[in-house]
């Protein structure tokens, strides 16, 4: 089992250095990589998944425990420690769930029966919607689709390492997913603008101009401010069920609500 990684200096869009020499992610922590649209937060998700060894555009170069990581690590889907979620489900849409999820635990070599099983199950807690393993996976909104992923990659894909490029996090509960890997002592990096992942990283990446410009450790005032957003979406989760009920819309009343 993995311990941890360690991302070592590129170079910036201008081919500048970036100001650091080496940042360490361990496993157990949840880290979040911020910045505007372009500023490097997919570089750097796609450095770590190919566990870059300068030879990509950024010319960081990627250790694992302090050593470099081999071929198998690299590029054999059976030894692959590090599962990628992104928006791109196109390579799996024509499938079935359970299907898609069979394919999965056969390239690692898994034959448990009651595998399929937990990951629907798993895949449940994470959204309001369930999923079945009879549906195509077509047929997921995105919330299911989301949440089927984090659970494909938890249980099949049994990944100490977890990578989430800027998915769209509607459907899915967020907290109960955060909660999840925490307790499973998994590295998980999310690249978001969501304030209400943010807020419950230990630590947040922040990109500019391709290069990590700075890490920056939770605060108290983080906890303060996460209070606020998650307050924010219990009410805009129970306007939109008022909205989709056909309901009567008291703002009032809603923005004093706990739900």
């Amino acid at each position: 089992m993995k311990k941890q990684i360690t991302i070592y200096a590129g170079v910036d869009k201008n081919g500048q250095k970036e100001p650091y020499d080496h940042i360490t992610l361990k496993l157990g922590e949840v880290i979040s990589i911020v910045g505007h649209t372009g500023s490097g937060k997919t570089m750097l998700i796609s450095d770590i998944e190919q566990l870059s060894q300068k030879d990509s555009a950024s010319g960081r170069m990627i250790m694992i425990d302090d050593e470099i990581p081999d071929y198998e690590d690299r590029f054999n889907p059976e030894k692959k420690q590090i599962a990628m979620i992104t928006q791109n489900t196109k390579c799996v849409s024509d499938l079935g769930v359970e299907e898609f999820l069979r394919i999965h635990a056969a390239s690692r070599n898994l034959s448990d029966e009651t595998l399929i099983d937990s990951v629907i199950a798993l895949a449940n807690k994470f959204t309001g919607e369930s999923v079945s393993k009879n549906a195509k996976v077509t047929e997921l909104s995105g919330g299911q689709t989301r949440a089927l992923l984090f659970a494909d990659a938890i249980l099949i894909g049994a990944s100490p390492i977890i990578l989430v490029d800027e998915i769209e996090n509607a459907g899915i509960n967020k907290t109960e997913i955060l909660k999840y890997v925490k307790t499973d002592n998994k590295l998980v990096i999310f690249a978001t603008h969501d304030p209400s992942i943010v807020l419950q990283t230990e630590k947040r990446i922040l990109m500019k101009g391709g290069a990590i410009s700075q890490v920056i450790t939770h605060t108290e005032a983080d906890k303060e401010a996460l209070e606020v957003v998650l307050q924010a979406d219990r009410t805009i989760k129970q306007l939109q069920e008022q909205i989709r009920n056909g309901e009567a819309i008291n703002p009032k009343e809603n923005g004093d609500s706990e739900v």
